[in-house]
Formats: C-alpha cells, sequence, structure tokens
C-alpha cells in the first residue's frame, strides 16, 4: 500500500470517537484517522467511513443510507456489536461495505478495513459476548458496560422501554434489567433521576455531526 487509508469516524458521541481514534492510533502507517468536528464541515474525500452505532436508532437505517450516498464517503463500515440478522441484512441492502463487531482487537480492526479498502465486503462473524478491545463510552469511568451505556444513552433521549427494546433488538426483560443495572451503578432510583444524571455525564447526542455528513460536505 502506497499511503495509508484515510478513515473518518461518524458518531455523535465526542467521547465515542476519541475512544475508536486511540485504538487505531497504534497503526497510523495503516491507517490516518480524520476525525469529524460537530461544527465544520467536511470538505474532502475520505476512503473509508466507520459508522459507530453507539446510541443511534438502529431499527431505522436512515443514517446508513445518507452515509452511503454521500460523495465524500468512499466506502462505508458500520462499527457496532449488534448482530442482529434483520440489521445486517438491512445495512448490506443499502450498499454498506463492512459490518463490524466492537470485539474486534484493534489490529483486526485495521486489517477489516484495509481489506474494505481494497474492495472487499467484510462481515464479522457473529461475536460472542466480549467486551470491546480499547474502546471508550459515555459513563465508563462509573462502571457502566457498553450495553448498560447505550440503553441509558436511549432513554436519556427520551425513549420508553419499548422502544429500546425495539431498537436494540433486545427482549423487554433484557432492557429492564440492565435499567436497573444502570440505577444501581449511578446511585439513582427513578428514570427521571437517571435521565437527568444522563444529561449531566454527556448522553445527549450532536446531531450535528451527522447533519455534517447529510450535507456531503
Amino acid at each position: 500500500m502506497d499511503r495509508p487509508i484515510t478513515v473518518a469516524l461518524v458518531d455523535d458521541y465526542d467521547v465515542v470517537l476519541m475512544g475508536v481514534a486511540t485504538m487505531l492510533e497504534p497503526y497510523r502507517d495503516r491507517v490516518v484517522v480524520a476525525e469529524i468536528d460537530a461544527n465544520e464541515p467536511v470538505s474532502r474525500h475520505v476512503d473509508v467511513v466507520l459508522y459507530d452505532s453507539f446510541a443511534q436508532p438502529e431499527s431505522d437505517q436512515h443514517e446508513i443510507g445518507v452515509l452511503v450516498r454521500n460523495p465524500n464517503a468512499g466506502r462505508v463500515v458500520v462499527f457496532t456489536w449488534n448482530f442482529h440478522p434483520e440489521l445486517v441484512a438491512s445495512a448490506q441492502d443499502q450498499g454498506v461495505h463492512g459490518y463490524l463487531s466492537k470485539a474486534l482487537p484493534a489490529r483486526e480492526l485495521v486489517a477489516a478495513l484495509e481489506a474494505v479498502h481494497a474492495g472487499e465486503v467484510v462481515i464479522s462473524e457473529v461475536p460472542g459476548r466480549v467486551r470491546p478491545n480499547g474502546l471508550d463510552w459515555p459513563g465508563r469511568a462509573e462502571g457502566l458496560t457498553d450495553r448498560e451505556s447505550e440503553v441509558l444513552a436511549l432513554i436519556t433521549q427520551g425513549l420508553s422501554n419499548a422502544d429500546v427494546a425495539a431498537q436494540t433488538y433486545l427482549s423487554a426483560n433484557t432492557v429492564k434489567s440492565y435499567i436497573r443495572s444502570v440505577y444501581r451503578k449511578i446511585g439513582v432510583e427513578s428514570r427521571t433521576q437517571a435521565v437527568l444524571w444522563g444529561v449531566r455525564h454527556g448522553f445527549v447526542p450532536d446531531h450535528r455531526r451527522l447533519d455534517t455528513w447529510r450535507g456531503g460536505g
């Protein structure tokens, strides 16, 4: 390869973007991260867009379609823990070039991005319950797991338990279990208190980041 591939990281949460960027940093000779600023349009082409699906409405694939159609996005890859068959099939139907697991070690993620850039379509095997390697997310410092953090982010956005279950493809009982665990870890006793805690601790998305990509740079 003559030069490192350029990768744009897309997500509404800065801490998530920084976690992925830090994970890729040791591989700068192979991958250069072109991180997207929430307030500055992207004006140049990138080889690969890595769309981290943290706390995104995965049952609504609109965002993925927007990215695939963006002229600045060479190839589009979804980076997620949710491998529900309907989500994978929908993403493939819309033309994504990769659907990668957050459980991948950094070296395997880099190799997958290189394969996508070379023209392959790369779909990770359905992962087991493995903690993401080297990533970060809101609430991690307080002991929230990645799943718990995503559930809290969704209820902070005003979603009901049923909505959270539908968008994450989790069962209602599993969502309730996550919420009870979240309450215990952050020291609250009600949904209202949890939402206020979430607002204060960075669980409100900055949708301007994706709006930038909708505009095509």
